[in-house]
């Protein structure tokens, strides 16, 4: 048994412990991939609170069988977001919120193109690229035929392709 499937047991028969434990390993990677979906602090601090509370009250879902402890997680966490969007539907033509950043640095122009992107791209390219997913990872996460997975990334990169060649501008 790995230490996550131990760790797992532990938070199903109610130790708190082990929660809090489970809770600081998966926190910061999970709202770093909130982050990039939601693209809103107190949105991205909702939704993760939300996602562990569902975890501690209903953790049985898990199955080690099937996927990875971590991909489980962001699996609940997606679908939390999606419903988050839903109850807070973009302005018509926005994305995600703008980000106050410094300008003309590096991660400025990412974020800016990156903001550009509807969430579930976004989501998509930030677990396939900065997270290492598979295609078949993301489509069991989002729970979206294989074949569905490689266009909305291809159409994703495409839509950067497109921003970045239209000159985003440093004020």
């Amino acid at each position: 048994m790995t230490s996550d499937e131990e760790l797992w047991r532990k938070v199903c028969q109610g130790d708190a412990e082990a929660f809090a434990d489970f809770y600081r390993a998966y926190a910061s990677p999970l709202r770093r991939f909130l982050h990039w979906y939601l693209g809103d602090l107190q949105a991205e601090e909702d939704v993760a609170q939300e996602t562990f509370l569902e975890l501690w009250r209903s953790p049985n879902g898990f199955n080690p069988a099937r996927a990875p402890l971590k991909r489980y997680i962001f699996g609940v966490a997606r679908k939390r977001a999606a419903e988050w969007w839903r109850r807070h539907p973009p302005a018509l033509g926005k994305g995600a919120p703008e980000q106050a950043v410094p300008a003309c640095e590096a991660g400025t122009l990412l974020a800016s193109a990156l903001a550009q992107l509807d969430p579930e791209a976004r989501a998509l390219l930030w677990l396939r690229q900065a997270e290492g997913y598979s295609y078949i990872e993301l489509a069991e996460i989002f729970q979206i035929p294989l074949g569905t997975v490689k266009s909305r990334l291809f159409a994703a990169r495409e839509r950067l392709r497109q921003v970045w060649s239209g000159g985003i501008e440093c004020s």
